[in-house]
């Protein structure tokens, strides 16, 4: 068996593979987030470990005296500062935290390079201008800062006692010369930092440390290999079979990613497109971001009181969109791929006097679809080619979703068998790789189909047209967005 865990921001998941590459068992233990104050996010990073116990914990105890190595993959971006006894010193600042806004200016400053030795605008979801805010506001918590781990890479301290990290992870940091796949001295100095704070670089498919005795013993695991693994986004390719230039995913989950494997570094940083290393050797990929996907479907599912989302979407999908439809920008938490902008916020525009819960939720639905459309419009433009799309995320299991998506970026959508957790699965693929040392083709296959969703020709036209509206809503906003969160 091969164990996959993989360290969300609403939950801790487990995917247990066997040598055939089949799915075995799956488990999940949820996780809170904490918002202080506006644009703040946050967690605890002993959560992490309490969650992955408990999911571990949770699979077939058979299953977890079968494995023979794990793999982590993770919410990528979080800020996680340790003492010199590897002791949390603040919660963790997390990937859609927006605080640290003019620390990134302030960072692009102190070093003109920046854009050049990451391939990314410096954007406030990074792990650097989180700690440049941190020697700013709680200087006498950045003076005691001996490391930075990232979430995934904390729950590997506690299961290893290692300092590691993968490269794809790495890469969001804003540390990392992403072309050369090696930590920026200059990055790291524009911080306040040094090389000794970061943990050691490794491949994803790579080792990665061994479980310490103590903790195999409260797992019921054995002392097994620990791989490098991946940011969430990148594992989640792997467990898809995106590995190949021109692949490609979309991912609905808490937030939103268009990823598209690269045969090499290909930044567009002007954009707000990343470019990121893979988990694997020699691969890197694009993605264009945004920071709320699904999460604007549950938040207007608690604004409705409708907590049963089927039943929500399916009101929506009854509903029918239509040219006078209302629109939604879905800016809850700011936004980056196209706009890289932390100001912005989530608007509703159209509303009537007959205006019903249903066409607010149609709203969201097609909301999400255009941002994913403005996302791909930015990597054509890159030089990136998008071929197959596969499709995971919690969002994914929501048809009509995925026919408002089809139909906003005019390409078919492939949905894959366990594509809900394909992060986890990847994460476990990962592991197979570190202790088999196999081609990453022959094991990273995508997942069977279980259905096509083709955009169909009426509602493309339609989302088309409203398309325009959308985009010149958000330029109509940007300033007043600005003045209204100054």
């Amino acid at each position: 068996m091969f164990l996959g865990i993989d360290v969300g921001t609403s939950s801790v998941k487990c995917a247990l593979l066997d040598e055939r590459d089949a799915l075995v068992a799956q488990s999940s233990a949820p996780l809170n987030l904490s918002r202080p104050q506006p644009g703040f996010s946050e967690q605890n990073p002993q959560d992490w470990w309490l969650a992955t116990v408990r999911a571990v914990q949770d699979l077939p105890a058979a299953g977890r005296g079968a494995v023979r190595a794990l793999g982590l993959s993770g919410q990528m971006h979080g800020a996680t500062l340790l003492d010199r006894n590897d002791r949390p010193l603040r919660p963790a600042i997390l990937w859609n935290d927006s605080r640290s806004a003019l620390e990134c200016q302030e960072l692009e400053r102190r070093e003109p390079r920046a854009r050049a030795i990451t391939g990314n605008i410096v954007m406030p979801g990074f792990t650097a201008p989180k700690l440049l805010w941190v020697s700013r506001h709680e200087p006498e918590i950045f003076a005691r800062t001996a490391s930075v781990l990232l979430p995934k890479d904390y729950v590997r301290l506690k299961l290893t006692g290692e300092r590691i990290t993968d490269m794809s992870d790495a890469s969001g940091t804003a540390w990392l010369d992403v072309g050369r796949r090696s930590w920026s001295d200059a990055m790291l100095a524009a911080t306040g930092l040094t090389s000794a704070h970061m943990p050691q670089l490794v491949e994803g498919s790579a080792p990665a440390g061994t479980v310490l005795t103590q903790v195999a013993n409260e797992l019921q695991i054995g002392r097994v290999v620990v791989a490098g693994g991946g940011g969430d986004n990148a594992a989640s390719a792997v467990g898809m079979g995106v590995i190949s230039p021109g692949q490609a995913f979309l991912s609905l989950g808490t937030s939103g990613v268009l990823f598209v494997v690269t045969d090499q570094f290909r930044p567009n940083p002007e954009r707000a497109a990343h470019a990121f290393c893979h988990c694997l050797p020699g691969r890197w990929h694009q993605m264009s971001v945004m920071l709320s996907a699904a999460s604007t479907l549950d938040w207007v599912a608690t604004l409705t009181r409708e907590p049963h989302l089927p039943s929500l979407v399916a009101a929506a999908a009854a509903r029918g969109l239509q040219r006078r439809s209302p629109f939604f920008l879905p800016y809850l938490s700011g936004e980056r791929t196209p706009h890289n902008d932390p100001d912005c916020r989530g608007v509703f525009f159209g509303i009537d006097a007959q205006t019903s819960a249903a066409d607010l939720t149609l709203a969201v639905l097609e909301g999400v679809a255009l941002a994913f459309a403005d996302g791909m419009d930015v990597l054509l433009e890159s030089g990136s080619s998008v071929n197959e799309i596969s499709v995971t995320g919690g969002g994914a299991r929501l048809a009509y979703w995925g026919e408002l998506l089809a139909a906003a970026l005019n390409r078919p959508l492939t949905y894959r068998q366990g594509s809900e957790i394909g992060a986890a699965t990847g994460a476990a693929r990962l592991a197979r790789l570190a202790l088999m040392q196999e081609p990453p083709a022959s094991i990273c296959a995508p997942p069977p189909v279980v259905g096509i969703v083709k955009p169909d020709a009426a509602l493309a036209e339609l989302i088309a047209a409203r398309r325009r509206i959308f985009v010149q809503l958000y330029q109509d906003l940007k300033s007043t967005f600005a003045e209204y969160t100054a």
